[in-house]
């Protein structure tokens, strides 16, 4: 996939290339050719319990890609005007999140796992966790 500026601001689902063999399949995620970032930290969440949703809060500065490792999950993402629900079930495809979106992580099947690769390290200061200070200022910008 060829990125382009005016892509990077909108949610999209990325296909991650497999090499298909009989001795099981390999995907490969490359910061900067698969991912529009450079990978900075990898996180992955797993044995959630069964009604737990995950997230709630948006990132100023942080871009990720989500994948479904193992198992399924639903992704709502809110740019603070619209809501869009990105059901994640297939090891090989992913869901870039640009800066300043809302994100809520629900629905885990047994057994599932979520990684995430994010473009920057950790920062406290980066999170919005009040979905109404998020709003006010996702509409000032």
């Amino acid at each position: 996939m060829t990125w382009n500026e005016p892509q990077l601001n909108e949610p999209q689902l990325i296909d991650i290339p497999m090499a298909h063999d009989q001795r099981g399949n390999l995907s490969v995620v490359e910061g900067g050719e698969l991912v529009p970032f450079d990978i900075k930290r990898v996180y992955y969440l797993y044995d959630v319990p069964g009604g737990t949703t995950r997230g709630g809060h948006a990132h100023r500065n942080l871009r990720q890609l989500i994948i479904a490792a193992s198992g399924s999950f639903d992704v709502i993402l809110d740019d603070g005007k619209t809501r869009t629900k990105y059901s994640l079930n297939r090891s090989y495809h992913g869901l870039y999140i640009p800066t300043m979106h809302w994100r809520e992580i629900e629905n885990f099947s047994s057994g599932a796992v979520c990684m995430v690769l994010a473009s920057e390290h950790y920062d406290e200061s980066d999170y919005i966790y009040d979905y109404d200070a998020f709003v006010k200022e996702a509409s000032a910008r």
